[in-house]
Order: structure tokens, then C-alpha cells, then sequence
């Protein structure tokens, strides 16, 4: 029997380490490698999934965003009749695909983008006011909110 362990907590407050928390939990058995994909950190709030898509057009990719998942999934659209080709040799995959990336807490999609059979997808993590750390005044004042870009 094997014990299990609860990624829940890491997973929401990380971009990206799905894969690594899916290998954990599964023993490394199962994993999916297509397409292939980077993740990048552009800044400290910004964050860019880059999916090697060759073969497939914007209007065969669908990007759907909910609560902390990001899905991922193509489907090339059926060849027209006369517009069959005769391929000799096949080597651009063109299979039908899903990818899932789980987001961490306050990551919203920014923008996606799709050129040279590279896309794009942009993401951005805006942590409400409220959740921000604030100081407390001493002896019951209102609270002091220090903006750190101020200083």
C-alpha cells in the first residue's frame, strides 16, 4: 500500500509544476508528451507557456481557462474533399491533443498568440489588494498600508 501525500497546497500556489506534482503522485508512470511545451518566468508576476503546435491553425486550437486549470486541445479540422494531398512521408504529427496545466491562486491568461507553429499563451498573477500583506498600527489606529514600489 502506498501512502499518499496531498500536493494540493503546492499545486495552488505554483505556475507550471503540474507535470512534476503528477509525476509524484503516479510514480513517474503515464506521462503524455504531446505536444511539447516550455514554461518560462518573464518577471516575478509573469509567466509564458510556449506549445509547439506545427500543423495546426488559431481556428483548430482551443484555449479554455477556469478557476486554476488552463486546458490546451487541438484538432485539425477534416480535409476538404479535393483537397486530399499525397504525402510520401509523414513526419509533422497532426494528431489530436489536450493538454492540462494547473495555475496557482490569482493567475488569470493575459494573451495568447500563435505564429510560426509556436503558441503562445501569457500569463499573469494579480494578488487582490486585500490579500496583500499589510502593517498594523499599534494602540488601534486604522491600518498603514505601505506600498512597496514607493519605497
Amino acid at each position: 500500500m502506498r501512502n499518499s501525500f496531498d500536493w494540493t497546497p503546492y499545486r495552488r500556489s505554483t505556475v507550471g509544476f503540474d507535470r512534476l506534482f503528477d509525476f509524484l503522485e503516479t510514480g513517474g508512470s503515464g506521462a503524455e508528451n504531446y505536444p511539447p511545451f516550455d514554461i518560462e518566468k518573464v518577471a516575478d508576476d509573469h509567466f509564458r507557456i510556449t506549445v509547439a503546435v506545427a500543423g495546426f491553425k488559431a481556428g483548430e486550437i482551443d484555449i479554455t481557462a477556469q478557476q486554476n486549470m488552463l486546458t490546451v486541445s487541438g484538432r485539425k479540422a477534416p480535409v476538404a474533399e479535393g483537397e486530399a494531398r499525397q504525402l510520401l512521408y509523414s513526419g509533422i504529427a497532426t494528431r489530436a491533443f489536450e493538454r492540462r496545466f494547473q495555475l496557482a491562486d490569482f493567475v488569470r491568461v493575459s494573451e495568447a498568440d500563435l505564429a510560426d507553429g509556436l503558441l503562445v499563451i501569457d500569463l499573469l498573477r494579480e494578488v487582490p489588494e486585500a490579500m496583500k500583506p499589510h502593517k498594523i498600527a499599534i494602540g488601534g489606529a486604522q491600518p498603514v498600508i505601505e506600498d512597496k514600489k514607493a519605497a
